[in-house]
């Protein structure tokens, strides 16, 4: 088989596994479910994928490729940006990916110990990428910014990362339970949590 049809054929793969993440868990989905979505056999699946936790992997690394473009668009079209524009750029470029928070919401370590190594370090090597990416933007952009301050806000700002989906994506039943417990909520959008932290680390 030629690279270009495997590299299709993933392609399918992962595409089937986001159509399904989008209405449905990381537990409720199989390799059965994903296999029902491209237009090949579900056994085919394992020519290039051994586990579910593969396909999974593969989908976070394209989310953090595809993140890493729109940050590098945003270093490219701007000459020089004020901490509000560069934290509303910024956020801008998190609010395009809710797949890539919802995969960081999830408890990764079974994830990567369910998938091969090679797998693992391309994903690795991404999210890599998107720090780097990230510290270009704010030598352009955050020039006044300390090298340390700047690395406080890269250590700072990936972790925070992991907490923006939950906090912006809540069940009816969730808030049903919030509201029994007596726990205040107020519903902040992506792009609004988003940018009101990167202003506070930037502050």
């Amino acid at each position: 088989m030629s690279k270009d049809i495997e590299d299709i054929r993933k392609e399918e793969i992962i595409n089937a596994c986001e159509e399904l993440y989008k209405t449905e868990n990381f537990k409720d989905i199989t390799i059965k479910h994903i296999g029902e979505k491209t237009t090949f056999s579900r056994t085919s699946i394992y020519n290039y994928f051994q586990t579910k936790e593969e396909i999974f992997l593969a989908l976070f690394q394209r989310e953090y490729e595809r993140w890493i473009d729109d940050l590098k668009e945003m270093y490219e079209k701007n000459v020089e940006l004020s901490k509000e524009e560069f934290a509303k750029e910024l956020a801008h470029t998190i609010e395009k990916r809710p797949t890539l928070l919802k995969l960081l919401s999830m408890n990764m370590y079974d994830m990567e110990e369910n998938s091969r190594m090679e797998n693992l370090v391309e994903f690795k090597r991404a999210y890599g990428n998107s720090i780097k990416m990230v510290k270009k933007c704010l030598d352009k952009f955050a020039g006044n910014m300390s090298e340390d301050k700047k690395e406080e806000f890269i250590f700072l700002f990936f972790p925070f990362m992991y907490g923006i989906y939950p906090y912006t994506e809540v069940t009816n039943k969730q808030k049903e339970a919030m509201e029994k417990g007596g726990v205040p909520f107020k519903y902040l959008s992506i792009y609004n949590i988003t940018y009101k932290g990167i202003l506070k680390l930037l502050n």
